[in-house]
């Protein structure tokens, strides 16, 4: 079989909060089979786990709430999970927020690496796509529909000079998430972040933890991770926003100028079609290659 996996160890780090400014706590710790990712909030004693039932707010980022606690920019952290294969994990904050680091799940992905990984001792479980799903809102759309893997391709297209028109495609069978996804920042407008700062928002974003555009470049002195790292950035959102499903998915996606409202829009669409999906057990076959039994195969074959 191809085991769940969760933690070795917990471990730890502190951060700002993008929108409050405020420092936050964050532990990760190991967790049990079949748990799948859950958040708390240590200062309120709250469990809220990672789904799509918990989404609270989809502005500027994804926020989980319950009993009246959120937390919100939990896109990143699920992102870096569910791109190293993380089924089981419970993430603990102290404040509202999953701190912004740099920007980008790198950091989360070397938590999670320094943490070391472990297999467990049950199968992995995903999200089999059977049929296309779709949403749309205007010129902005996406969808999920069947693939031998977890595919995600994404146009960005803005009205500025560096992401007119801006593709990208992963396969990630074929493509490393660290690698190709992982480095990708956050990025906004100038006039943009200054406006959210003098209402009260984004009180912990700078240039060490975003791109910031002007009307025609980069004002970070540093440049681009990448020469597309905006559009890489959106790709790395949506594996985070996807993971709200509740187990990895196995299909392809495709967005156009999508965010966070819409990702939502479409996981909750795909899980309210029952006919759109089946939970899978992952197995090796004797050749030791990949194959996937899905849960009824399973139960058929035991009978």
């Amino acid at each position: 079989m191809i085991p769940q996996r969760t933690l070795d160890h917990a471990i730890r780090c502190s951060g700002i909060g993008l929108h409050s400014g405020k420092k936050i706590q964050l532990v990760l710790h190991p967790a049990d089979v079949d748990t799948g990712i859950t958040f708390s909030r240590s200062d309120l004693n709250i469990t809220i786990p990672a789904h799509a039932d918990y989404v609270t707010d989809t502005r500027l980022c994804s926020t989980i709430g319950k009993d009246g606690a959120n937390i919100s920019t939990v896109e990143h952290l699920l992102s870096a999970l569910s791109g190293l294969g993380i089924d089981n994990a419970h993430i603990e904050v102290n404040g509202a927020e999953v701190p912004i680091m740099d920007g980008s799940a790198a950091p989360f992905v070397f938590l999670i690496q320094c943490a070391g990984i472990r297999e467990q001792d049950k199968p992995k479980k995903v999200l089999r796509i059977l049929k296309r799903v779709e949403v749309s809102d205007g010129d902005k759309r996406c969808s999920l529909h069947p693939s031998s893997g977890f595919k995600v391709s994404y146009l960005l297209d803005y009205d500025h000079p560096l992401l007119k028109n801006r593709s990208v495609n992963i396969d990630f069978s074929h493509q490393a998430y660290t690698r190709e996804v992982s480095r990708a920042r956050t990025f906004g407008f100038l006039h943009e972040i200054e406006a959210l700062q003098k209402a009260g928002l984004a009180l912990g974003g700078s240039l060490e933890n975003a791109i910031v555009l002007d009307q025609y470049r980069v004002v970070n002195e540093s440049g681009l991770r990448y020469e597309d790292e905006c559009v890489r950035h959106k790709i790395l959102d949506t594996v985070g926003d996807l993971a709200l499903a509740g187990l990895s998915i196995a299909g392809a996606f495709e967005g156009e100028r999508t965010g966070h409202q819409m990702n939502h829009c479409l996981v909750t669409a795909l899980l309210a079609d029952t006919s759109a999906w089946r939970i899978e057990e992952l197995t090796l076959s004797a050749s030791g290659k990949e194959a996937n039994i899905s849960e009824q195969e399973l139960a058929q074959q035991q009978a």
